[in-house]
């Protein structure tokens, strides 16, 4: 099956995304995303049935430590320094409407 990228397509993407594109950026855009695709289609063609799938990219192991208690910063000097603070609370600028 196969897949193409047109203006409506970059426009409904954009609009989820809430991006703006002039009409000549949309076309480009499309015009990219369809050599891309064009270009994964030929994957297709490449005969894998005597690969096995890869369960991990690299064999290295990875060297784990463990997990020690340490001296932790201690509340109060964590806050000491802090631009804004409600008690015992960091304050930080808004982010969620």
């Amino acid at each position: 099956m196969k897949v193409t990228v047109d203006k409506k397509l970059i426009e409904d993407i954009s609009h989820l995304s809430r991006l703006e594109f002039s009409e000549e950026d949309k076309t480009a855009m499309a015009d990219d995303l369809n050599e891309i695709l064009d270009w994964v289609e030929q994957l297709d063609e490449i005969d894998t049935s005597d690969t096995e799938p890869l369960t991990h990219i690299s064999t290295e192991i990875n060297v784990m430590r463990n997990d020690e208690v340490k001296d932790v910063l201690p509340h109060d000097k964590a806050l000491k320094n802090a631009p804004k603070k409600d008690s015992d609370y960091f304050r930080t600028p808004k982010v969620i409407e």
